[in-house]
């Protein structure tokens, strides 16, 4: 996925009220930006870290900027959450992810019962529900999700553990914007849950893919599949 105009560089003021962000610009002007991430987002945030918004010229938005990401620990982490099922439906579109490909056809926001599942993908062979998040926070060196409890991503495993009831071929993909982990699981500590509930989704047949992308000003990339850890 590439950025279709050139970020606005600035130093991070400070998050608040979970959807905004202070940003002192590096023309010397501050603004707020709207985060779209609704996350604690412990380990993805740094007050008086490099950042990069997205200007908008768009004079009914409350915000003129979108935080993009943000750079810890010497990289770039991507924080804005309305880009993983873009970066996900190219790379299904494009062959990008190993165990993913294959599909003559790939669509968003597939309408499944009473919910839009983010992606649906066939060929002549099989039909395929994939469910996208999101994932910024690590311990230690491994990605977790979530970094706060998530009725929603329960309600989205339950629909993919019905999914494969059903016959369809069912994955939870997480794309990781972050390089400095190696491995992904979930965030048993955090809400326990969503790490059962995860646990049983993979024991009635439901696959777990992790991937994990760079961040960068001009774009975000696909790298790597990294390996799912149990505990």
């Amino acid at each position: 996925m590439r950025f279709q105009k050139p970020l606005v560089k600035g130093t991070l003021i400070k998050r608040y009220k979970r959807f905004l962000a202070d940003v002192k610009l590096d023309t010397g002007e501050t603004v707020t930006a709207h985060c779209t991430n609704s996350g604690t987002m412990k380990t993805a945030i740094e007050e008086g870290a490099q950042v990069y918004l997205t200007h908008h010229n768009n004079p009914n938005r409350k915000t003129q900027y979108t935080w993009e990401m943000i750079k810890i620990n010497g990289d770039w982490v991507g924080i804005n959450t309305n880009h993983p099922n873009q970066i996900a439906f190219e790379a299904l579109r494009d062959g990008e992810i190993e165990k993913l490909q294959g599909y003559t056809s790939v669509k968003r926001e597939v309408k499944k019962g009473k919910s839009r599942i983010d992606i649906f993908a066939s060929n002549d062979k099989e039909e395929c529900f994939i469910e996208v998040k999101n994932v910024t926070m690590k311990s230690e060196n491994k990605a977790v999700f979530p970094d706060a409890v998530t009725t929603r991503g329960l309600k989205h495993l339950n629909e993919l553990i019905e999914a494969k009831a059903e016959g369809y071929r069912a994955v939870m993909l997480y794309v990781i914007q972050r390089m400095d982990v190696d491995s992904f699981g979930p965030a048993r500590e955090i809400d326990p849950e969503y790490g059962k509930k995860l646990d049983e989704a993979l024991w009635k047949g439901v696959e777990v893919i992790a991937v994990q992308v760079k961040v960068s000003p001009s774009e975000i990339r696909i790298v790597r599949e990294i390996p799912l850890s149990a505990k």
